[in-house]
């Protein structure tokens, strides 16, 4: 999670008291007049270090400036530190216009203020002086990256293609280039198409408006193409005579067309599996230093061309640092090779209901079943620990949840967690005291499940750790806790039927911060 700003903010309000204050200015311009013509802009690492009094000045000598808003004490500020000093050095070495700055935050808050800074790191682009609209950073956190998206605004986007010679040389570039083929560069399809190259910075860009290379590549009308080393070999996208460019449909297109029929699943490549926006991925776990399962890719790459852009094929080396994305599915090395299909925007998993030989037939019927709901998604549940109740906290799964919950002679409360989570992790004790505490109370249950080994069709978790109060009685009802987390307001919550006194209102938790599935394969969130 970023860093937040707020604290500090109130930390510094508080300090200055009704005696510190003092007058500010009414606006930025007030302020730049304070500073000295002769004034120097200090430097580290070939980057401006800026405070509120020498923004506007490296404003005004800097027509591309991007400023990073940092916190000495932010871990993420931290990591991106020799990165943004990398990209300073490489901008500096090739000539480039851009110039890398930065602003301690919590020392500046008029400028983090004036800027709506809410978290650090921080990242705005500042071009020709033009201080009251900055654009927001949207590239990567690595210095390749920080200069390449500044490169592409200090300069154009894509090349201009005059003939055939450029056209190849600019092809042989990359393994993915786009063309952008235009009968007028001055339409304005024109102006949407470099605004995407300036972010696709995994791609290489050109555009052409010469009748020679219209003809040359079999073009007829204005056309985005995609020209890629491996699998069809190109992709095109007419552009609609009417509608003309829309930004997101060629922007969904390119990513789709620029990944491979078959991606393997690693560091490198999750990123762009994630943004590919595709909701169904198939995935082929196998063993890659195995023979046997090797030949299976034939097959699963055969199947995968009619599936373009509903289903994304993607292989899992079991033998690789994948354990996560095992675990996320349920399953064990042994067990491959095997498929299983996810739509990551429902986290619905499925498995072939024939477990036979995978071929390019079996996994083409497994995913034109589970797209016609022929198949129905399978839950996550680990066995039935045979001690599961003899500790004081009893240890559910899937199979033995519905019999405890839900049993109308019982008062059951309920940790659903995950064994990463930290604040999991730090309420364990309290979870144990009460435990402990009510062990003798033959109709009060204290229980947890790992909700990360075990999915229940009818409570979807979303976030770590989640508290339900299961009562005594029929009617199979179910109350969300949403209090402090220590012996004390549990034990009054137990104590008075599954709701705290009056006196002491609920106090909502703060909101969860989403973290990639990708990143983790985990699914739902950590709760602050």
């Amino acid at each position: 999670m970023d860093c937040q700003l707020l604290p500090v903010l109130l930390l510094l309000l508080w300090a200055l008291g009704p005696q510190g204050q003092r007058q500010e200015p009414e606006s930025p311009s007030e302020e730049l007049l304070e500073e000295s013509p002769e004034e120097e802009v200090p430097q580290e690492d070939g980057i401006l270090v800026l405070n509120s009094r020498t923004l506007g000045l490296a404003l005004r000598e800097h027509p591309a400036l991007l400023v990073e808003f940092y916190a000495p004490w932010c871990g993420h500020c931290q990591a991106l530190a020799p990165e943004y000093s990398q990209a300073a050095a490489l901008l500096a070495a090739e000539s480039a216009r851009a110039m890398l700055a930065k602003v301690d935050g919590p020392a500046e808050p008029e400028l983090t203020e004036e800027f709506k800074v809410t978290s650090y790191p921080t990242l705005k682009f500042f071009r020709d002086g033009d201080r009251a609209h900055p654009e927001e950073y949207t590239g990567p956190h690595e210095a390749e990256g920080i200069t390449e998206w500044l490169r592409r605004r200090v300069g154009s986007s894509a090349m201009r293609l005059e003939d055939e010679a450029a056209a190849h040389a600019l092809l042989e570039t990359r393994d993915v280039v786009v063309i952008g083929f235009f009968q007028d560069l001055q339409d304005e399809d024109v102006a949407t198409f470099l605004r995407l190259a300036q972010d696709a910075l995994d791609m290489t860009f050109g555009l052409t408006d010469q009748p020679q290379l219209f003809q040359k590549f079999g073009i007829t009308k204005d056309t985005v193409v995609l020209f890629k080393k491996f699998d069809e070999g190109r992709a095109d996208f007419p552009v609609d005579e009417e509608l003309g460019l829309d930004l997101g449909d060629v922007s969904r297109f390119l990513v789709t067309h620029s990944m491979h029929l078959v991606t393997e699943f690693n560091k490198q490549t999750w990123p762009k599996i994630f943004a590919a926006k595709i909701l169904n991925h198939l995935l082929l776990f196998i063993n890659q230093t195995l023979a046997p399962h090797r030949e299976l890719l034939e097959g699963f790459r055969e199947a995968a061309p009619p599936f373009r852009g509903q289903v994304l094929f993607v292989v899992v080396d079991v033998a690789a640092s994948n354990d996560h994305v095992l675990q996320y599915f349920g399953l064990k090395a042994q067990e491959a090779p095997t498929l299983r299909l996810i739509n990551v925007e429902t986290t619905k998993k499925y498995a072939p209901e024939d477990r036979g030989l995978i071929t390019a037939a079996s996994v083409a019927a497994f995913c034109h079943a589970v797209l016609s709901n022929e198949v129905k998604p399978y839950l996550l549940s680990q066995e039935v620990p045979p001690d599961w109740d003899e500790q004081p906290v009893k240890t559910l799964v899937g199979k033995n949840f519905e019999q405890v919950a839900f049993d109308e002679t019982k008062n059951v409360f309920i940790k659903f967690y995950a064994p990463w989570c930290a604040h999991c992790k730090e309420m364990a004790p309290a979870w144990e005291a009460l435990a402990e505490k009510y062990r003798d109370h033959e109709d009060v249950v204290i229980a947890e499940l790992d909700a990360t080994a075990n999915e229940l069709e009818a409570f979807p978790i979303n976030s770590y750790p989640t508290l339900k109060y299961f009562p005594a009685g029929p009617g199979r009802k179910v109350i969300e806790y949403k209090s402090a987390r220590d012996l004390e307001t549990f034990s009054k919550f137990l104590d008075n039927g599954g709701e705290l006194p009056a006196e002491e209102p609920l106090e909502e938790p703060a909101a969860p911060s989403p973290e990639p599935l990708a990143n983790s394969t985990r699914g739902p969130r950590e709760e602050l």
